[in-house]
């Protein structure tokens, strides 16, 4: 069976937003096991120069390659990324297994995204779309877009 480690910057404090994570991770049971890491963001000033932003995102982007889980295969979101869709996604998530992956890595950052070091270090670049979403919603987003990739895999009518 899989594992999918997400590792993502920030808590969800939204009842809502937790509920559905929640409700993708138990249905996410049945195809894979998930671990999730929470990585502690870097508070910056309300008017923070891009200097600020950098330095922080290294250093969340030290905690988070810290906590990458050795020989998993790492996904990186983020906007320049691929775009793939949910059957496309699916057949990659299937074919890390034929390649001798038994863990696959996800990645979200925080609200300022991920450093360069991060994206270097990920064997992919995903992005969900051109909009921007907040990234408390893209782990709701990604959790739903996984359970739909294995439905799909199991040839299950969720996708339909």
């Amino acid at each position: 069976m899989l594992k999918l480690t997400i590792i993502f910057v920030g808590t969800i404090k939204e009842k809502y937003l937790t509920d559905a994570v929640a409700e993708y991770e138990k249905r996410l049971s049945a195809y894979c096991t998930v671990n999730n890491i929470c990585i502690r963001d870097e508070r910056l000033p309300e008017r923070a120069s891009q200097a600020e932003i950098t330095a922080a995102l290294e250093r969340e982007g030290e905690r988070i390659l810290a906590a990458i889980p050795p020989r998993a295969y790492t996904i990186a979101l983020c906007v320049e990324g691929k775009q793939l869709s949910s059957e496309r996604f699916s057949e990659r998530l299937l074919s890390l297994a034929n390649e001798g992956y038994s863990e696959v890595c996800l990645i979200i950052g925080g609200s300022d995204g991920l450093s360069d070091a991060v994206k270097r270090t990920a064997r992919m670049r995903l992005s969900i779309s051109e909009m921007t979403f907040p990234h408390q919603l893209m782990r709701v987003i990604l959790l739903e877009q996984l359970y739909r990739a294995f439905n799909i895999a199991a040839g299950g009518k969720y996708h339909k």
